[in-house]
């Protein structure tokens, strides 16, 4: 009976011209679909072990040369129903190997395809090699990049604005703790992950490290908040400052700077500070919008009330428009 040909790059749903990282991105995604733990399909366990053994032979350097060799020939003489056109006579003489259980249930051996093209030395499912692999998208002897890691960076509001370094013990997947220096950028946003190439686990059989992410949180500040690129604050504003105008000083994350309140200012007029902001990713900075609270004053005496009623006499009832 002639060994039924598999197209790995099918079953994996890649191109032939898959990039190595292509391979792994969706051998990890059929992986989580089929894993026999997750999906309740009949079909499962059957895909999940094509899909383990697909990946067996493309995540390998060697294999998969040797498969894109002899691949093309092997469907033919598949096809052909026996030796002839494809010129290969093919003769399966291993053993079959026991591949362990997996959650009590059985994930079989490689299939004939793949132990006639590579023999039995191409190796057997194992469940450590199964979850190996599915964790890493790499084969057990393939080198394998290192994990990725997170850790989370607090700063201030000052440190967003201007940039920081903060020292981080970072612990890898086998328990080991580095201490690492790692920069903020100025303008990062609460939130935000930031990426540090090749900072993350090390990689193994010669693999790559992988990446490490820092998810950064800002503190917030007593009395500026953070609008996209722009700040905010609340000002307090006496009443004679409202009413006859002022120079009264303001705190930006620059320094104080003076800010010039208009007479007649009305409560809650917001005044805009340009480039007071936090710093663009692109260049420059946003806005500070200071909104002007009045304060009323307090303890009047009888001539401070006698004042407010010639004043009142005099304007008008803000309320009409209501009557």
């Amino acid at each position: 009976m002639p060994v039924e040909y598999r197209d790995y790059y099918k079953i994996l749903g890649v191109p032939k011209t898959a990039s190595t990282e292509e391979i792994k991105k969706a051998y990890r995604k059929l992986a989580r679909q089929y894993h026999p733990d997750v999906s309740k399909s009949p079909q499962a366990e059957k895909r999940f072990k094509e899909v383990n053994e697909a990946n067996e032979v493309l995540s390998d350097p060697e294999k998969r040369k040797r498969y894109d060799q002899v691949g093309p020939d092997f469907a033919r003489y598949a096809n052909a129903g026996g030796p002839g056109r494809g010129g290969f006579q093919w003769v399966y003489t291993g053993q079959p190997g026991r591949g362990g259980t997996f959650g009590g249930e059985d994930l079989g051996d490689f299939s004939d395809f793949f132990r006639t093209l590579f023999g039995n030395g191409g190796g057997g499912f194992s469940t450590d090699d199964l979850l190996r692999t599915a964790r890493t998208g790499r084969s057990r002897n393939a080198p394998a990049v290192g994990a990725d890691l997170e850790s989370e960076v607090e700063v201030t509001l000052a440190d967003a604005f201007k940039g920081a370094e903060r020292q981080l013990d970072i612990t890898d997947q086998h328990g080991r703790t580095r201490r690492l220096a790692v920069k903020v950028p100025a303008g990062v946003r609460d939130g935000q992950r930031i990426r540090l190439a090749g900072q993350g686990g090390a990689g193994a059989n010669g693999g790559a490290p992988g990446d490490l992410y820092l998810h950064v949180k800002i503190r917030p500040h007593p009395v500026l908040t953070r609008d996209g690129d722009d700040l905010r604050m609340d000002l307090p504003v006496a009443l004679h400052e409202a009413l006859l105008g002022a120079e009264v000083t303001v705190p930006t994350l620059k320094g104080r700077v003076s800010l010039r309140i208009p007479p007649e200012t009305q409560n809650g007029r917001t005044i805009r500070l340009a480039g007071q902001g936090m710093p663009r990713a692109g260049g420059g900075a946003g806005d500070l919008f200071v909104s002007v609270k009045v304060v009323l004053p307090t303890k009047l005496s009888d001539e401070d009330r006698e004042c407010i009623r010639k004043i009142g006499e005099r304007e008008e009832d803000p309320r009409r428009h209501l009557l």
